[in-house]
């Protein structure tokens, strides 16, 4: 779309509320559209990846905005809309001292920034994934967060094979190819209009990220179980659930919020389901669950998380999220990860899968609930990827990351009930 010069200003106002922290950057965004009706389509989107441009390079931008003329939240606006229409669409709305600045900062080497700058991350971070990756590792995986995700979808079995999603997409031109490792996977190029899609109307594919994927693979559910997805949101997993299910057995979904459930139900209706229990809950201590205890094959906690894998979608998270937001959430994920325990019946299987990518998330959780909870064994990863006939190299958990399988940042520990 041609550029116009208001919408300079837009992206600055949107980005000075945003930058408050107050809430989600997306949950923001949204009532800044709402109030602001006239905006075309087109528009939206120019506003909208500018500021998320700003959010992913927060502290390589503002370091840039400290040379210039006028305020730097206009020269951090320049920036985000620079790096999603271009220098060229800028220059004619620019004034010309802002315009001489633009082509100063384009030929500005990132590689000679400090790598503190460069990794745009905030220190305690940095800090916490030091103690696994050195130091151009760390700087990949910085890189791999601050570009925006693929779309990748999720072909139905049901309804359709992989070969057939690819097929509909094809016909509407759009680009698409097979993730690498998920087996029913699509990585679509861009981010084309799917809801118009017969396809997705009959309810062949869903939105799904490929780490997620992998994550229903770790459950493994068989045809005529008995499955809870324990923290069920929306529904992408549980959907992944029953069709792994082929619709047999029972397939329970429980979810705190009202409204996270009420999302599943037009999902559920187009998938063609009929095995799903979606089930309110008021607590992981819910007196429904109780009723279930030692009687669930497979049980899958998908626990509340800082979300910090998921950055390339939610940049504002990691300038959210603090060292005491991350102590404040290791209780609550072990009391869910100890109320889910309960449910599963000898022999039977507990997946802990977060969108995290710190330990404190992670191994801490899994290794202190198996040192309080001696009936439960830890199966290897790389064991039930084996079965399922994925090829992803693993070892005891499942840790996925951006950089290396271009996926969300993943983990996940496959717990077994001892006979």
């Amino acid at each position: 779309m041609r550029l116009h010069g208001f919408l300079i200003g837009q992206t600055e106002t949107l980005l000075a509320e945003v930058l408050r922290l107050n809430g989600p950057a997306d949950a923001t965004t949204s009532r800044f559209f709402r109030a602001h009706p006239k905006l075309g389509h087109a528009e939206r989107g120019v506003i909208a990846e500018a500021v998320f441009a700003v959010l992913r390079r927060r502290m390589e931008f503002a370091h840039l905005a400290e040379s210039g003329t006028g305020s730097p939240a206009r020269r951090m606006a320049l920036l985000g809309l620079m790096q999603t229409v271009g220098r060229s669409a800028l220059k004619p709305f620019a004034t010309e001292a802002e315009a001489t600045w633009l082509e100063h900062v384009s030929k500005i080497d990132p590689e000679s920034l400090p790598l503190r700058i460069r990794l745009n991350l905030p220190d305690w971070i940095c800090q916490a994934l030091s103690t696994r990756f050195e130091g151009p590792e760390l700087a990949q995986l910085a890189a791999a967060l601050n570009y925006p995700a693929p779309l990748d979808l999720r072909a139905n079995p049901i309804k359709a094979s992989r070969d057939d999603v690819l097929g509909a997409l094809a016909k509407a031109g759009i680009e698409a190819g097979a993730t690498p490792f998920a087996p029913l996977g699509v990585r679509v190029v861009g981010k084309p209009a799917l809801t118009k899609l017969d396809a997705f109307q009959q309810g062949w594919l869903e939105v799904q990220d490929e780490g997620s994927q992998l994550l229903c693979s770790l459950v493994a559910p068989r045809r005529g179980e008995m499955i809870v997805d324990f923290c069920a949101g929306a529904g992408g997993k549980t959907l992944a659930l029953g069709a792994a299910m082929r619709s047999t057995g029972r397939l329970y979904a429980f979810d705190i919020s009202e409204r996270r459930l009420a999302k599943l139900k037009p999902r559920l209706a187009r998938s063609g389901l009929s095995n799903v229990n979606p089930v309110l809950i008021d607590s992981e201590h819910d007196a429904k669950i109780k009723r279930l205890a030692g009687k669930i094959d497979r049980v899958l906690v998908d626990a509340p998380c800082s979300g910090l894998g998921t950055l390339r979608r939610n940049p504002d998270l990691k300038w959210r999220q603090s060292p005491e937001s991350i102590a404040e959430l290791a209780p609550k994920q072990a009391s869910i990860l100890a109320s889910a325990a309960r449910l599963v019946k000898k022999g039977g299987r507990l997946v802990y899968a977060t969108c995290s990518i710190l330990d404190a998330e992670n191994e801490a959780v899994v290794q202190q609930f198996l040192a309080d909870h001696t009936d439960f064994a830890l199966v290897p990863v790389r064991d039930v990827l084996a079965e399922q006939r994925i090829e992803l190299e693993m070892r005891d958990y499942l840790s996925l990351w951006p950089h290396r399988h271009a996926t969300d940042g993943f983990f996940a520990a496959v717990l077994e009930r001892q006979s």
